[in-house]
């Protein structure tokens, strides 16, 4: 895998826009563009190998709120696109794999169901990536608002045996503040589990994207770039 296929941008919806949030908070988002799927065509013609959607207004509501938007998004692409975003039960999976999605990301769901998300796994294998969102040390659900007993290696566990395809995690402390990777964090998750692990947030420059690159062979599948491309920091294209 090449640096740039290491490299995920993040498409984040919220009211219909493309925007960031600074540390998770739905009250801080920054507009970077009206129009989602121009977003998201831009970053494939610029030489994105793979695309990650965010439903924000899905993840505060526990609902996906933007599905119009994200099908129109994977018709327009020819990448693979994941996506999460208020995926609280198995209807509302089933539903964006039906339109196209390459895979979903379950969070608050695999915290509140784990029945529904075994069966889940079981029946859309290597499609499910477990969202493991850390705050202070302990994993966070429900848009990041509420934090529980687990710890990030604790909760990847219960289903590191089962056929998903793999983990997302996110230092919620980190994301959207450009203040660097939780490379430690990261390599520390990767080592403990046999599926990959995609990392997120953070992401400031190349100098971060790299040192996450230097130690992929831990089992760091690649990492999701945002703010860092938004504001130029990072120019994927150049790559």
């Amino acid at each position: 895998m090449d640096l740039k296929e290491f490299i995920i941008p993040a498409v984040d919806i919220k009211d219909g826009k493309a925007v960031r949030l600074y540390k998770g908070n739905p009250d801080s988002a920054k507009i970077y563009g009206n129009n989602p799927v121009e977003i998201a065509k831009m970053w494939e013609e610029k030489g994105a190998k793979h695309l990650h959607i965010v439903d924000l207004d899905g993840a505060f509501e526990g609902k996906p709120k933007n599905i119009k938007i994200v099908e129109n998004i994977i018709k327009s692409v020819s990448i693979p696109v994941q996506f999460g975003g208020g995926l609280r039960n198995y209807e509302a999976v089933k539903a964006i794999l039906d339109i196209g999605a390459e895979r979903v990301v379950i969070g608050s769901m695999a915290y509140q169901n784990k029945e529904e998300t075994i069966r889940l796994i079981n029946d859309f294998p290597e499609k499910i990536v477990i969202g493991i969102d850390a705050k202070d040390g302990k994993v966070a659900i429900k848009g990041w608002l509420e934090k529980t007993e687990y710890t990030p290696i604790e909760f990847a566990k219960l289903f590191d045996d089962l056929d998903v395809w793999g983990f997302l995690y996110t230092d919620v402390n980190r994301d959207g503040a450009l203040t660097g990777a939780n490379v430690e964090g990261t390599k520390k998750l990767a080592q403990s589990l046999k599926h990959p692990v995609i990392a997120s947030g953070g992401i400031s420059s190349l100098e971060d994207v790299i040192k996450l690159y230097n130690i992929r062979h831990y089992g760091i599948y690649g990492v999701i770039v945002g703010k860092a491309l938004y504001e130029g920091r990072i120019k994927l294209e150049e790559i």
